[in-house]
């Protein structure tokens, strides 16, 4: 049976099929294609009303009651108290934080009669933060963990994959208030019971997932941690080092150290001379690797960011572009991106705002980083990712080729060379080895360059925790995400108190969040098989289904569940006047972990048939005296 383990809360549920709502089909709707949306739709778990808005039936709505008590079981235990907040969340609270600039279109906006503007809350840090600054007067009243279960709303530009990405859902969140980071009372202390308390939800709920080191998000904040359903199907990637059990995210997780390059960074001859080739309608890797018949990995990928820094910031780092540079079959992350330039936020660069200042988006050279006179180029940082920062290759123990843009429109150019087309050494100083330098990378002296890991990792790079261990990756479904968001938006919110010393500090903030309509789907997607869904014990929406074979065996079904149900087990008892294959097929579809069958030859015996429904194994007959122990057990 799952793991999960079924427990007596109070008297089971008994349901006659007749008497409810579970209109299960043999085809799926045709924009279902995750087994989730496929298997939840048929089985008549939910229904859709448009495009990322569904229905909940009856059993649907079972299994999310009973996530939904689990959660609030595991929270309240932790020191968390439920309060419900508006949906309706009034726009002039994104004022501080600007959060609707940072979500965009996924913020669904609306206007009253009297020309007010209101969002509908996608998370509720605005709105807790709000009421909490109203309330509380003194650092004695802190720290407060406050939660809420509660529709949340997205304007997803493509809803797919049922209950995954929905443009409405059911979730949990929790905020947190404190006066310290460390020490009791602390953010620390309440960030590692709500991970204890995430880890028995997901155990619980019978569910096989990863805590994964994360990136904050549009939510902000430092430490962040995301909780993965493990599923094939998962659209999640993350990496794992096998040898300790560090997990991330592909935006967050990091690199172990690599081999120093022999001659040090940037150093040595160039490979020739460069060689501009004219590259038409050519703006993307793939498409130049096609028309040069240079390969990915040979090329240099250039990206612009644009810097979203305070004035302090601005003046301290005096950046305001950042030219990072990747290899061509890697990807740029932003994240690292940000954090090795040390400034507080990025976006792409606006092509037509970048040609203004000189950068020709799509055809990019590091070279663009420097004025005609080869000086650095004010306003701009090059960021360098340590596996292209190469002159020459150690493996092949020659000159290392590199092709990148022309920094011109339909242009690129070969062998492109650190030295010669940056300067003479553009880090002021070598050798270098990133082993042995601070996780930032290598500055240069004049801050024009710098050398780090900007880059996503990649399954075979090395483990950041295990030398020579190579990461491994695998696929998950997100279902928590906790974040220590700090002062983020108690500054933003003006939510000062005055702390013991009597003194005026921002109230420190955690956010926790789990999706309870997409741990449903996640649990589908995990369990399932071709016959239908594989519910574990701890949120199937029925415990057992009892089916009956003639309309006679009714009386006896009756009275079984009630003996059942004495037990604390939820029965569905299937009394249709249905052919069995019918019924057997709409039992396994449902996924409700026993079935138990009422037939002529079995009850000659004084017997139930019993089938578990995640066993291969065939039915057996179990006396009528033994079967509600039997049942029992086998739940738990």
């Amino acid at each position: 049976m799952p793991s999960a383990t079924f427990a007596k809360p109070h008297t089971g549920t008994v349901t006659l099929w007749s008497g409810t709502l579970i209109p299960t089909a043999r085809e799926a709707p045709s924009d279902a294609e995750s087994p989730s949306h496929i298997l939840l739709s048929r089985a008549g778990y939910i229904r859709k009303l448009g495009a990322g808005i569904y229905d909940y039936l009856p059993l649907g709505w079972r299994v999310l009651r009973k996530v939904s008590q689990i959660v609030r079981e595991e929270m309240d235990a932790a020191g968390a108290t439920e309060l419900l907040l508006p949906a309706l969340i009034p726009t002039e609270l994104y004022a501080g934080t600007r959060r609707d600039v940072d979500y965009g279109d996924l913020l669904f906006k609306l206007t009253d009669r009297k020309g007010g503007t209101y969002a509908l809350g996608p998370t509720h840090e605005e709105p807790i933060t709000e009421l909490v600054k109203g309330s509380v007067t003194s650092y004695k009243q802190l720290p407060i963990n406050l939660y809420q279960i509660q529709t949340k709303y997205r304007d997803e530009a493509r809803p797919r994959s049922g209950l995954l990405r929905g443009r409405e859902f059911i979730m949990k969140d929790a905020y947190s208030f404190h006066t310290a980071v460390d020490g009791p009372g602390g953010l620390g202390e309440t960030y590692d019971k709500m991970h204890q308390a995430y880890s028995n939800v997901f155990k619980r709920c019978g569910l096989d997932f990863t805590p994964v080191e994360a990136e904050a998000g549009p939510i902000g904040g430092s430490a962040s941690h995301e909780f993965m359903v493990n599923a094939e199907s998962g659209e999640d990637t993350i990496l794992k080092c096998p040898a300790t059990g560090y997990a991330a995210n592909v935006e967050k997780c990091e690199i172990g150290p690599r081999n120093a390059p022999s001659k040090g960074y940037f150093a040595g001859d160039p490979s020739g001379a460069l060689d501009e080739v004219h590259t038409p309608g050519c703006p993307g890797i793939e498409d130049v690797a096609k028309f040069t018949k240079v390969k990915p990995q040979n090329m240099l990928k250039s990206v612009l960011f644009h810097v979203k820094s305070t004035p302090e910031q601005l003046e301290k780092f005096g950046e305001e572009y950042i030219l990072a540079v990747v290899r061509g079959d890697h990807d740029v992350n932003e994240g690292k991106v940000r954090d090795a330039a040390g400034v507080g936020g990025i976006e792409l660069a606006d092509p037509a705002k970048a040609a203004a200042v000189g950068f020709a988006i799509g055809f990019i050279s590091p070279r663009a980083a420097r004025n005609a006179d080869g000086s650095a180029k004010k306003g701009v940082l090059l960021l360098v990712d340590r596996d292209v920062a190469l002159s020459y290759d150690d493996a092949a123990n020659k000159p290392r080729f590199w092709m990148t843009g022309g920094n011109k429109k339909d242009y690129h150019v070969k062998h492109f060379n650190w030295q010669r087309d940056l300067g003479t050494d553009p880090l002021n100083a070598t050798p270098h080895k990133p082993d042995t330098h601070p996780a930032a990378g290598l500055r240069s002296t004049d801050n024009f360059i710098i050398v780090a890991d900007v880059r996503n990792a990649l399954a075979g790079d090395p483990s950041p925790r295990a030398a020579g261990t190579a990461l491994v990756t695998g696929r998950g479904i997100e279902v928590g995400h906790i974040f220590k968001l700090g002062t983020k938006y108690s500054d933003a919110m003006g939510f000062k108190i005055l702390n013991a010393q009597q003194q005026s500090q921002s109230v420190i903030m955690g956010c926790y969040g789990i999706g309870v309509s997409r741990a449903m789907a996640a649990s589908v997607e995990q369990n399932h098989d071709a016959d239908g869904i594989i519910w574990p014990v701890g949120i199937a929406p029925y415990h057992v289904i009892i089916q009956t074979l003639k309309p006679e065996h009714i009386p006896t079904a009756k009275d079984l569940a009630a003996r059942l149900g004495a037990a604390g087990i939820d029965v569905l008892i299937d009394d249709r006047d249905e052919r069995p294959g019918v019924k057997f097929k709409d039992a396994d579809l449902l996924g409700i972990p026993v079935r138990l069958v009422l037939g002529d030859k079995a009850l000659a015996e004084n017997a139930v048939e019993f089938k578990a429904r995640n066993s291969k194994d065939k039915p057996v007959n179990i006396p009528t005296e033994q079967i509600v122990d039997h049942v029992v057990t086998a739940l738990t």
